[in-house]
């Protein structure tokens, strides 16, 4: 009797859940990971006076810049149901997660041909040094935060407990951040473009997102470009959080979300597939 092999069904073999490989080098790697962490977080401020301050200083004073055009030379009001009577905070809070999700990308896109000694000579994981960057990347933008916060509540005398959903918001940028970090990294080992390709893309984007431009500003026939960029989301939830202006709908949390995890597994698939060929390439 013709037995199909290919359909039988044996209980005794547990299925593989997808995504299970990667949780289990994170878990088994957790010493590697945190020491990458480590090092990448010290070598972007290594020789500098001021140190890790610097991660302070460049949100600082991209939000003078922007504060100085927008709001003093095109008066452009914060929208009446923003939180805040403060452009700048408004601004501010709007900025945050961009820059965490753009450094990310940015920074994600050269690591492998920088970590090439590591890919090319050891067993090495190379899919977390992506995630690396993001947790180093993280913590700069935590101490920004935490700067935010302590402004906005010397200002309004009180603290939004949305806040405490923050965690869960920085981990949907995560997501995202990474799985087109993995793209863009194993791009960038074939296609030496792929990084400057990268900064223009981005560039484009934060300029599509309302980060500087209310919402209320936008035009109607270009209003379409939000209900695609799951960008949008996350910057109404930061602004919900730090500012109390209305929350994000469910509709717009679940396209965001949706979105994050089909990047994230379409750019771990799209990474594993071509590490094959770094080792030659590199």
């Amino acid at each position: 009797m013709h037995v199909n092999h290919f359909h039988c069904y044996h209980p005794g073999v547990p299925k593989r859940i997808p995504g299970s490989h990667f949780a289990r080098n994170l878990i088994t790697r957790r010493t590697l990971l945190f020491q990458l962490v480590k090092r990448d977080f010290h070598q972007r401020y290594v020789g500098s006076g001021a140190g890790w301050l610097w991660g302070l200083i460049h949100p600082l004073v991209l939000l003078a810049v922007y504060t100085y055009i927008f709001s003093i030379c095109m008066k452009t009001p914060p929208p009446p149901d923003a939180g805040t009577q403060s452009y700048s905070l408004f601004l501010f809070a709007g900025m945050l997660p961009w820059l965490l999700f753009s450094d990310t990308i940015l920074r994600a896109s050269g690591s492998i041909v920088e970590h090439s000694n590591l890919v090319t000579k050891t067993v090495f994981p190379s899919e977390i040094v992506p995630v690396s960057i993001f947790l180093s990347s993280t913590i700069s933008h935590l101490l920004t935060v935490a700067l935010f916060l302590a402004i906005a509540v010397t200002r309004s005398g009180h603290l939004n407990p949305a806040v405490l959903l923050l965690p869960l918001v920085v981990l949907l940028v995560g997501v995202l951040s990474v799985g087109i970090g993995w793209i863009a990294a194993s791009l960038q080992v074939y296609l030496r473009d792929t990084a400057q390709v990268v900064a223009v893309v981005m560039t484009l984007w934060m300029w599509i997102t309302p980060i500087m431009i209310p919402e209320d500003r936008i035009p109607g026939s270009a209003r379409f470009v939000l209900a695609v960029n799951p960008l949008f989301f996350v910057v109404r939830a930061y602004r919900h959080m730090l500012l109390g202006s209305p929350a994000p709908h469910a509709g717009e949390f679940l396209f965001s979300a949706g979105s994050a995890v089909t990047v994230f597994v379409c750019g771990g698939l799209f990474f594993r597939h071509m590490k094959r060929g770094f080792a030659d390439v590199l």
